[in-house]
């Protein structure tokens, strides 16, 4: 048993990141694992913390590429961004005119970047991610929307970008509330013609996108697939389901 155990324990901890099966000293977790978690809490809390910047987070080549542009939520600053919730789901006066003047209306799909509560996700993910989601979107000769960013952002942004723009489709990929398992992670948060009122249960999320979960073809693929399903249906939220291996996704029964 004593030469099976570790072979065991090499396997439980191949499936999954949680730390498990970590051992102990008296009370307390080994010198290692203390020092993996406090590194870990530290990930976290610059994921947190730190600013966007463009140039920095997104690579200067994907930034002229697309010639994406940043706009900024009510909240003046990260402090209030985190301490006031509702203020990351509105555009500034300045944000809502940069976005009637630079994009274009009615587009099948508009995709937005919003800082959220990860930079870290942002710098990781995005630049893998997003010109997959262009291209495929241009190979289902769908019309995409001029790319910009959202500093400060929360997911409720998307209902005042349908406002403002009348997407048939909008997609915000947005840095996912780090944790010590990773501080990179991304979701894609989905909507068919969203607009004011609209809460989450009328959008769909595609989550954990990064290295140690859905990668960045997989993740691309599984957005667009869902759009089309959303574009179909002309509906979004949770009475739709994401088609997954070839189940059907057909609406659920009211």
């Amino acid at each position: 048993m004593s030469d099976f155990l570790p072979q065991i324990i090499r396997r439980v901890r191949a499936r999954t990141p949680a730390r498990l099966l970590a051992g102990r000293t008296g009370g307390a977790y080994r010198t290692a694992t203390q020092l993996q978690l406090r590194t870990a809490h530290a990930a976290a809390r610059d994921a947190v913390r730190t600013e966007l910047d463009l140039g920095k987070h997104l690579g200067n080549e994907l930034v002229e590429r697309f010639a994406i542009f940043e706009i900024t939520s009510r909240a003046s600053s990260k402090e209030e961004y985190l301490l006031r919730p509702d203020l990351g789901r509105r555009l500034s006066d300045q944000a809502q005119n940069e976005v009637r003047s630079r994009c274009a209306p009615e587009v099948d799909l508009q995709i937005m970047v919003g800082d959220g509560l990860s930079t870290a996700a942002i710098a990781a993910q995005v630049p893998g991610l997003l010109p997959l989601l262009i291209d495929g979107a241009k190979q289902r000769g769908w019309k995409t929307g001029q790319l910009f960013a959202v500093r400060f952002c929360r997911v409720g942004i998307l209902n005042e970008i349908g406002d403002l723009l009348r997407p048939r489709i909008a997609v915000l990929l947005i840095g996912e509330r780090p944790g010590l398992a990773t501080a990179e992670s991304l979701s894609a948060y989905m909507a068919f013609a969203p607009r004011s009122g609209q809460t989450d249960a009328d959008r769909n999320l595609i989550s954990n996108i990064h290295g140690r979960g859905i990668l960045h073809p997989e993740a691309a693929s599984r957005i667009l697939n869902l759009a089309e399903r959303l574009l179909l249906l002309k509906m979004s939220g949770v009475a739709v389901r994401e088609q997954l291996g070839g189940r059907a996704a057909a609406p659920l029964d009211p």
